[in-house]
């Protein structure tokens, strides 16, 4: 073997021709190595834009949280024409689905949402849809800790997506419309605070990556406005379901007083809370319409601002006895919402 390598430096030397090279080494040839390992992991993946009617710019799929163990946290991005100038207001939409289910493409009745937030963008606002960890995954405070880290990762990114730090509001349905209030009013609270973003070794490699070259442990998960469609925002008054006891995390065992203070948007409510818009069914059997009116009546004894709305006639997520009852409710709810968007962190 040595023989073999000494002739074979001695045949290069001499000039001889080199062997040419296999199709592997030449693909090998030309890939790039980044020495760092992942240490900014932004997603290498080529983009995939998609494009929305209006001059909207979708962008599926980006990873705003990576938590070892669960698979990483993503969000929908929809982006508004360029002929909007400077960093531009911020909705954050939160789904529904008894924090069990559910997608970030989907709310209500509406045939087409990411249609409706697309809309949403082509008016000038970037919208983030998120996704979050379901209880089966893992119980509160997960889900909320996953939306705040949303929000930090837009506000630490901002120049990337055009985002302006100071104009956010959030807005979800049900489960969403929970975490939509309760993220409006527990801005900061360290029991809330997202989970670390790696749990691993202090230097990211290839199996403790991190979500993007910014770094949003430093960013705020404050909102300047909410809104939240038929959502429960006191878990002492909601009678006592799986679907409430696993997002809570006391599925074998009775719910403590403390356990739904905690999830409850009503505890954390002061005079500081942001400005909401509340709506719901006045027929809701999922969630009762006395959530909606009790925290609007917490709200205004807090001295914060709360508009609400109660549309007779329909249940959970605006379902009326006919299609046409569902179409209208689900129509003044959107316009409604967009209305008190425009108010609170609109172009003035």
């Amino acid at each position: 073997m040595i023989r073999t390598y000494v002739a074979l430096a001695l045949a290069l030397a001499i000039g001889a021709p080199a062997q040419a090279k296999t199709s592997g080494e030449v693909l090998a040839d030309g890939v790039k190595v980044n020495p760092r390992v992942f240490s900014v992991a932004t997603d290498p993946f080529p983009a995939h834009p998609v494009a929305f009617a209006g001059g909207a710019t979708g962008l599926p799929d980006l990873t705003y949280q990576i938590l070892p163990g669960y698979r990483p946290g993503k969000l929908d991005l929809y982006l508004p024409p360029e002929t909007f100038r400077g960093p531009r207001p911020v909705i954050v939409f939160i789904h529904g689905g008894g924090w069990m289910g559910g997608g970030n493409r989907y709310s209500g009745a509406f045939d087409n949402w990411p249609d409706v937030l697309a809309a949403m963008a082509a008016r000038g606002y970037v919208v983030a849809a998120v996704s979050y960890r379901f209880s089966g995954e893992a119980p509160f405070p997960a889900a909320v800790q996953d939306v705040k880290a949303a929000i930090r990762w837009l506000r630490a990114n901002a120049p990337r997506y055009r985002v302006d730090p100071a104009r956010f509001v959030t807005f979800g349905g049900s489960a969403g419309g929970q975490l939509a209030a309760l993220v409006a009013t527990s801005c900061g609270a360290p029991a809330l605070e997202p989970a670390a973003p790696t749990g691993g070794p202090a230097r990211a490699n290839v199996e403790h990556p991190v979500a993007g070259a910014a770094d949003p442990a430093h960013a705020s998960d404050c909102v300047n406005a909410a809104v939240a469609w038929y959502g429960v925002f006191d878990f002492r008054t909601m009678p006592v379901a799986p679907p409430l006891s696993a997002y809570l995390g006391c599925m074998d065992t009775a719910c403590t007083e403390q356990q739904m203070l905690a999830a409850s948007a009503v505890h954390y409510l002061d005079r500081n809370s942001p400005p909401m818009l509340l709506i719901a069914g006045s027929d809701d059997h999922t969630v009762p319409p006395r959530q909606t009116i009790d925290f609007h009546t917490a709200m205004q004894a807090a001295g914060v601002r709360s508009d609400m709305l109660i549309i007779p006639g329909v249940d959970h997520s605006f379902i009326g006895q006919t299609g046409d009852a569902t179409r209208d409710a689900s129509r003044l709810a959107l316009g409604r919402t967009i209305d008190f968007i425009d108010a609170m962190i609109g172009d003035r």
